[in-house]
């Protein structure tokens, strides 16, 4: 049973019966707005002007309302209106309900704008310095019902991950390869190297290639990130004599001894100038290619996946990670 119509502010009147008691039909909510507005005004007159609609058309309504409920109201005349003991009792218990009723709505819009529900984010631990954490931030600042965990993983786990859903979505630098799975270009960041500030090359604002390359370079295990340190590696490859690659015995060694005692420079990103160690400094190399950092979601995407996007793709261009 259904019946369709909309008042001049565009509210619906459609009615979905979903229980009866007694017999009676459950009223639609337009008529208890338009009820509690005559129970404060108790004149027809002044409560259809509120409203917006003509007398006839209140009184039809509140006449349905009682017939609805099976019980009277209101008391009329020709001077006022009076309400029932039924009257009273409604116009009491329907604010909080309606309140509620409310809140309801709203909470099927956060979540089909993607504004509610839990988000798991995974991310390498080379875009856990300045990149991921300020992603992390966004989303939850502008989204006080989304709850936010997010995990540290090895690079080549994320994109499996994201597409099997243990995770929602994911930070990873360089496009890495995976199905089932939407990259989307979040950060482009030049490259450069990590030196010890004591170390010769460190007091020039910009680094040959080939000048890096006289020293051993540090690289990460390939099996943490293979795209990254093939790129890495491939700044050198034309470089004679071939350099001397380092590859420390645990991979995001913190200590990085041989860093700050100069024995080797390392190619980073410039994301590793926000979050120096002490002793060390970066510098750009001239002429690199910049490294990037991609969001990966599902293929299939949810309105929470479509928000992430949105807020990253704000994010990028306040932060000026994107060039124009």
């Amino acid at each position: 049973m259904c019946g369709r119509g909309k008042d001049r502010y565009g509210i619906g009147s459609e009615r979905i019966v979903i229980n009866r008691r007694g017999g009676h039909v459950a009223p639609d909510t337009v008529s208890l707005r338009y009820f509690l507005v005559l129970a404060q005004e108790l004149n027809f007159t002044r409560a259809a002007a509120r409203i917006g609609v003509a007398q006839p058309a209140l009184s039809a309504r509140m006449r349905r309302l009682e017939a609805e409920l099976g019980t009277a109201l209101l008391v009329r005349n020709t001077r006022s209106v009076v309400l029932t003991a039924a009257g009273a009792a409604l116009a009491e218990s329907a604010p909080p309900a309606l309140a509620a009723l409310n809140r309801a709505w709203d909470t099927a819009r956060s979540a089909a704008a993607g504004e509610l529900g839990t988000l798991r984010i995974g991310y390498s631990l080379s875009t856990g310095a300045e990149t991921a954490p300020a992603l992390l931030d966004r989303l939850v600042r502008g989204n006080g019902g989304l709850e936010v965990g997010a995990v540290p993983m090895a690079t080549p786990e994320i994109s499996p991950a994201v597409a099997d859903g243990r995770i929602d979505a994911g930070i990873t630098r360089g496009e890495q390869p995976g199905r089932g799975v939407r990259r989307f270009l979040l950060r482009r960041a030049r490259i450069g190297v990590q030196l010890a500030q004591h170390h010769p090359l460190a007091g020039h604002p910009e680094i040959e290639i080939a000048d890096a390359a006289a020293y051993p370079l540090r690289l990460p295990d390939r099996a943490a990130n293979p795209v990254i340190h093939d790129q890495l590696s491939a700044l050198f490859r034309d470089i004679r004599p071939h350099p001397r690659f380092h590859t420390p015995a645990v991979s995001f060694d913190m200590s990085q001894r041989d860093l700050r005692d100069g024995v080797t420079v390392a190619p980073a990103g410039e994301a590793a100038a926000t979050a120096q160690p002490a002793g060390l400094t970066w510098r750009p190399l001239r002429g690199a290619p910049s490294l990037t950092i991609h969001l990966v979601l599902p293929r299939e995407q949810s309105p929470l996946h479509r928000r992430i996007r949105a807020v990253a793709k704000a994010l990028a261009h306040e932060l000026h990670w994107l060039p124009d």
